[in-house]
């Protein structure tokens, strides 16, 4: 009797230990990086006369963004915004495409008081095809110069994704 329970118990090890051994471990990856965002290519706003100030609208910017590791890319953001007097909430769709072609897709939302933005990487390409994952950062815009309507603006954030294996 000894020597069943002896097999099954060894037979469930092997069983065990190959189980384990063929499921993929995903490791999550880590990424910070700088942004540099130039002046809004389009910008549409329409006044809301229940509030002095108050504005809704949309701008579309691009702009370089700089890893931790020195590689670059370029964005495309297109902000959809609600604010007063420059305070307010904002949404945020990023498409990044890296020197190699590959490409994110980023849906973040924040607030332009607090100057923050978090949300989730929801698309991605070439190397990055199947990407899950979260990006979050702070922002700062700088003061329209003469001629613009919304200033440049300069923001860090870290994503945290993984992808599927390969």
């Amino acid at each position: 009797m000894t020597t069943k329970k002896f097999i099954w118990v060894l037979l469930s090890v092997f069983i065990a230990i190959w189980f384990l051994g063929s499921v993929s471990q995903t490791m999550a990856e880590t990424r910070k990086g700088k942004t540099f965002h130039g002046i809004a290519s389009k910008v549409e706003m329409v006044p809301i006369p229940n509030t002095e100030g108050h504005f809704v609208g949309l701008f579309v910017r691009e702009g370089v963004n700089t890893y931790e590791d020195g590689e670059q890319s370029w964005n495309k953001t297109v902000v959809i915004f609600d604010n007063t007097k420059g305070v307010g909430t904002f949404e945020q769709y990023t498409i990044v495409t890296s020197q190699d072609g590959s490409t994110t897709i980023s849906h973040t939302k924040g607030t332009s008081e607090g100057g923050q933005f978090s949300g989730e990487i929801i698309h991605g390409t070439g190397r990055f095809q199947g990407i899950k994952g979260t990006v979050a950062g702070t922002f700062k815009n700088l003061p329209p110069v003469k001629g613009e309507i919304i200033g440049k603006g300069l923001s860090e954030w870290t994503m945290t994704y993984t992808l599927p294996p390969k």
